[in-house]
């Protein structure tokens, strides 16, 4: 090749996030132009906010062409809510809200007791009922391939059965970038346009483009306890142990579920510029230094994956 062209080919090679960036806007679009019901899911957590904004960006200068979906365990944090409800407002999005205590109240779960207790699982019946009583057919989820090992398996559109089950052996190939969803009555689709980010592009991203979040995700003073080696935060959810106390330390959290089962991690870093170069330098997913529920067991992800969680 000449040095010209080269010079030429090179010109046309887009920076790492914007590539990122084309991706997503193009798996957004597609699932638009391709599905009758599509529903984006939004926890309020730095991926569903980072999904959002991007969603926002690929159909700009239109409002976003499907509605949003929260499955609400009840045991939140505070701050989260308050931002989900907020930027709901601020985007004139249209929220649907599927709540864990309903199933709880009809008996369709039984929810757990004792100090080590969690709506976290229970969430999967309360999403699966809220696909089908929307009729939503292709569903947007912000997991990402570098969270966890079952995570890693999924292609970017990951078929899901009449029964909201995943099976890695029934997913289709996606060539080029080529997406199949094609699908049956009853089934649907689960897309996952951040695929192909980590961790660190999220926090760079965030930081590019001056995306807001729940303050929880910088260092702040709070009451936690150690347990498991992990830091819980000390709420109105969380049940102590014989022998525990809480103690007040600078923290922040690397992801946001459920209070009772998300660990935060001792942290000074208070802006997105510091976070990243925290992040940077991290060896242990975020999920893995963070999130109780998947220690159940070693491929706890994958079964509860398998019986239709996110």
């Amino acid at each position: 090749m000449s040095q010209y062209a080269k010079s030429t080919a090179s010109t046309y090679e887009l920076p790492h996030l914007d590539a990122l960036e084309a991706e997503s806007a193009h798996i957004f679009r597609e699932v638009a132009a391709t599905f009758e019901r599509p529903v984006l899911l939004f926890s309020g957590g730095k991926d569903s906010v980072v999904m959002l904004h991007l969603a926002a960006k690929a159909f700009w200068p239109a409002p976003l062409p499907f509605p949003v979906l929260h499955i609400d365990t009840g045991h939140n944090f505070d701050e989260v809510i308050a931002y989900r409800d907020e930027t709901v407002a601020r985007f004139g999005l249209r929220l649907v809200v599927g709540k864990v205590q309903d199933d709880i109240d009809a008996g369709r779960v039984v929810e757990e007791t004792g100090p080590r207790a969690s709506r976290n699982r229970l969430q999967t019946t309360t999403l699966l009922r809220a696909i089908q009583e929307g009729s939503f057919d292709a569903v947007f989820g912000g997991a990402r391939r570098d969270e966890e090992k079952a995570r890693a398996k999924e292609r970017v559109f990951s078929f899901r059965d009449e029964y909201g089950q995943w099976d890695p052996r029934s997913q289709r190939p996606e060539l080029w970038n080529l997406y199949n969803g094609r699908h049956r009555a009853g089934e649907h689709i689960r897309v996952f346009p951040l695929s192909n980010w980590t961790e660190l592009d999220i926090w760079t991203y965030i930081a590019a483009e001056g995306i807001e979040l729940p303050p929880l995700y910088y260092a702040h003073r709070r009451p936690v306890v150690q347990r498991d080696g992990m830091l819980l935060a000390h709420t109105r959810f969380l049940q102590l142990l014989d022998g525990e106390q809480p103690q007040e330390t600078t923290v922040r959290f690397r992801t946001v579920g459920d209070a009772t089962c998300t660990g935060c991690v001792e942290s000074t870093a208070a802006t997105p510029a510091e976070v990243v170069m925290e992040v940077a330098a991290a060896r242990v997913t975020e999920r893995g230094a963070t999130r109780a529920d998947d220690r159940i067991s070693e491929a706890g992800m994958e079964d509860r994956k398998r019986e239709g969680y996110f």
